[in-house]
């Protein structure tokens, strides 16, 4: 299966089709329930100058990722920012973060992810407006108990449904995108509106996602299916 910015083998698309009965479960969205999550398009992860693990890629989906803000807020859903942040708190419960990367290199994540830095700042090309929600998380995902107010913040507004974008695909995005299905949220991991450090593992990444986890859709892929709602709603 071809979708915008990856391929998913046709094998596990069939396997996911024979299971679920169709190829994606999700194609219908109600927008009033939908979220779009944007997750660690901050400086850190985009910006060389002040960055520590800089994804290229990311650059390349920001059009997408406001296309699709504008989307779903114009369609009655919730737009969230969700920022990779570092406190003291990090450094005394998550020590084997540390124990996994070099001193210089736990120095660099630390400056550019501590709240007030450039780097924890989103990016300035993101079209971020003031009806939408900026949420900090102290690890990877977003929806992991404990460290973030996402899901909280997301059924208080009564969303059952996430649109998941950002980066790095394989890292904060897939760990947020599982968390979210495992707590019982619909989720959709954006073909196109996810980056990765190479083309190979964004693929690896969806196609593990798609199999057993949720949907994984393009921007054209939502932008219809939430207008095709709102079309049937007016009629």
């Amino acid at each position: 299966m071809k979708l915008n910015g990856a391929t998913i083998p046709d094998e596990i698309v069939a396997r996911v089709t024979e299971r679920r009965g169709a190829a994606h479960c999700y194609a219908e969205l109600e927008p009033a329930k939908t979220a779009l999550v944007v997750i660690d398009l901050q400086y850190a992860f985009m910006d060389e100058a002040v960055g520590h693990a800089v994804c290229p890629a990311a650059l390349a989906i920001v059009p997408a990722v406001n296309r699709l803000a504008a989307a779903v807020r114009e369609s009655g859903g919730g737009v969230f920012w969700v920022r990779m942040t570092h406190d003291e708190r990090c450094a005394a419960e998550w020590s084997v973060n540390h124990q996994i990367a070099t001193p210089a290199a736990v120095a660099a994540r630390v400056a550019a992810l501590t709240a007030g830095s450039k780097g924890h700042s989103l990016w300035a090309g993101l079209d971020v407006r003031p009806q939408d929600e900026i949420v900090d998380k102290y690890r990877f995902s977003g929806f992991m108990p404990g460290t973030s107010d996402l899901p909280e913040r997301l059924r208080a507004r009564g969303f059952d449904t996430v649109l998941i974008t950002g980066t790095v695909t394989n890292v904060c995005c897939e760990s947020s995108a599982r968390d979210a299905m495992m707590t019982n949220f619909k989720t959709v991991m954006v073909s196109d509106g996810n980056a990765a450090m190479s083309q190979a593992e964004h693929d690896a990444a969806l196609t593990a996602f798609y199999n057993i986890f949720g949907d994984v859709m393009d921007t054209d892929m939502i932008v219809a299916a939430l207008g095709r709602h709102e079309r049937a709603a007016a009629e």
